[in-house]
């Protein structure tokens, strides 16, 4: 009882105390819309967001989500979403992993019916039935509702919070890269800078120094990794930059003034990132030219990207999207349940960004060139070569590679998109035609309307293989060859492979080969003569139509 009445004065203080962070016009379209979005599949009879997206399956709640949602109720409070919030955040911290002697301790759960990880029936399986990189999510979220919200927050749930968040982070030490098949190193950025942001936040507020010397030690690998080429090695995903790019807001805004290593060096590493990513921008197109080492999918206009959330905050929706598609119908639509918390962020986040980056980001600054380098060890061997050529109508953008595996970094040639040509096709919306990964190592030369790709290590087996756009509804609807793709003129000019392609379609419900992240697609594969002793490469002429 005696918890109750204070509890009841504390709320009573807190409405004329306490004030939601004050967002932008811009911030609080996004907040809105996403919190309406999320509203419609909150459960409260179980506290839990239902599963939106992944698998689909019939039933299922979903944990990382729901702290994201629960942070956008304590921004909003309105009616009962403290009460709300205050039971999602002991539903999922009462389900932490508490057995320190796991790989997965402090880890939370996917979602929250799955059975007990390692238990006789549910083996402990990385990224699968465990997500390491839950820990980073959810703590750092945790980290901003106990910075901006607390007060909202009875004492016992403050402290609750603060052990969670503590325990996570503990829990992140457990990580070695190439140790139990985790991928945990310096390259993997977006998860290394949510390690390395938690554990100097966390050792910095319980005052415990080993904590604070492991986010210092991380800090300064990240660094040393990123001031190489001044790049992510993570390189421009249109996802997984945004979730770096939220890690170091975090830094920025809380530990700036702390001594810790990432908070000082926060605020610069934003800058050049934003540098390079406002060049790699086409605001005609609503996309991030390539190449890209992580991508959910080959057009940004048909899927939700994290960096999609952040260029809607700082200069408005109408700057996002081409077409006018609902969000719920948009592939990866689960990535916009983090709308609130990037908007909660976004106005301090703006702070740190240039005028120069917000005028290329709004129009385009006219036909260039980008050239750049970026380096991921361990599957890097050397430093990758990034060339991108960028129209307003037509980019061609490419990476040089020289690697340990097939699919880059992530070891997937389904993400991994090292060569990207995007045209604005006559109705309005965007083509593509990207080369999916084979090899392990790629030379590709870029220059205004060409591209020439070779695999120095290959041979006559070796194959190119690119996934290109379906036309739009009202162009052919069958594709044979080069010749019929809708509003670009493709055209083989050298190299030693057939000059014709082998064509085949990757439907939703069928043709001769899967979708790539629900997008439907075109295979095209270009092989060489049979007991060729040439190098194989490729050459192309582009011209829009």
């Amino acid at each position: 009882m005696l918890r109750s009445i204070n509890w009841l004065l504390c709320s009573l203080l807190s409405a004329t105390l306490v004030r939601s962070v004050e967002l932008s016009g811009h911030a609080q379209s996004l907040f809105d819309q996403s919190m309406s979005f999320q509203d419609q599949i909150y459960d409260p009879d179980v506290s839990y967001l239902r599963y939106f997206y992944y698998p689909l399956a019939a039933g299922p709640h979903e944990t990382r989500s729901t702290v994201w949602y629960s942070l956008g109720l304590l921004q909003r409070n309105q009616g009962d979403d403290v009460k709300e919030a205050i039971k999602i955040l002991e539903n999922v911290i009462g389900d932490q992993e508490k057995n320190a002697s796991v790989l997965w301790y402090g880890d939370y759960t996917v979602y929250p019916e799955q059975p007990t990880v390692g238990s006789p029936s549910y083996d402990p399986v990385i990224y699968n039935s465990w997500d390491p990189n839950w820990r980073g999510f959810i703590g750092t979220a945790l980290i901003i509702i106990y910075e901006e919200f607390r007060s909202l927050l009875p004492p016992d749930v403050q402290n609750m919070v603060l052990e969670s968040i503590y325990n996570s982070a503990v829990g992140d030490t457990y990580r070695v890269g190439g140790v139990d098949d985790d991928n945990l190193y310096p390259a993997y950025s977006n998860a290394w800078l949510m390690r390395t942001v938690a554990s100097s936040w966390t050792g910095l507020k319980m005052n415990d120094s080993n904590m604070t010397t492991s986010g210092d030690r991380w800090a300064q690998e990240f660094l040393d990794l990123f001031d190489f080429n001044n790049t992510l090695s993570e390189f421009n995903g249109p996802t997984y930059a945004g979730v770096s790019l939220y890690a170091l807001t975090i830094a920025a805004k809380y530990l700036n003034s702390t001594g810790s290593v990432i908070g000082q060096n926060a605020e610069r590493v934003i800058q050049s990132i934003w540098d390079y990513e406002s060049l790699l921008w086409n605001p005609n197109m609503r996309n991030f030219a390539g190449p890209w080492d992580r991508s959910y999918g080959y057009d940004m206009n048909n899927y939700v990207a994290i960096m999609s959330e952040w260029i809607w905050a700082l200069i408005g929706k109408d700057h996002v999207w081409r077409y006018k598609s609902p969000i719920a119908t948009m592939t990866h639509a689960d990535d916009f349940q983090l709308a609130p918390v990037i908007a909660v962020l976004s106005d301090f986040h703006k702070t740190l960004v240039s005028k120069t980056v917000i005028s290329r980001l709004k129009s385009f600054v006219g036909e260039h060139i980008y050239s750049g380098h970026t380096y991921a060890p361990p599957a890097d061997y050397e430093p990758r070569n990034i060339t991108t050529w960028l129209s307003p109508r037509l980019t061609i953008g490419t990476d040089s590679f020289n690697q340990s595996v097939i699919g880059g970094y992530s070891k997937d040639s389904t993400s991994f998109s090292p060569s990207v040509v995007q045209w604005i096709r006559p109705g309005g919306s965007i083509g593509y035609f990207n080369l999916y990964s084979t090899q392990t190592a790629l030379k590709a030369d870029v220059a205004p309307y060409a591209l020439n790709l070779t695999y120095p290590l290959g041979n006559a087996t070796s194959s190119f293989t690119f996934i290109l756009a379906t036309n739009p509804l009202g162009a052919k609807r069958d594709i044979s060859g080069l010749g019929d793709v809708d509003g670009l003129k493709i055209e083989v000019v050298g190299g030693s492979v057939n000059p014709v392609p082998e064509v085949s379609f990757c439907g939703l419900v069928g043709g001769t080969c899967n979708i790539i992240h629900e997008f439907e697609h075109w295979n095209l594969t270009f092989t060489m003569p049979a007991n060729s002793s040439d190098v194989p490469s490729i050459h192309f002429k582009f011209a829009l139509e």
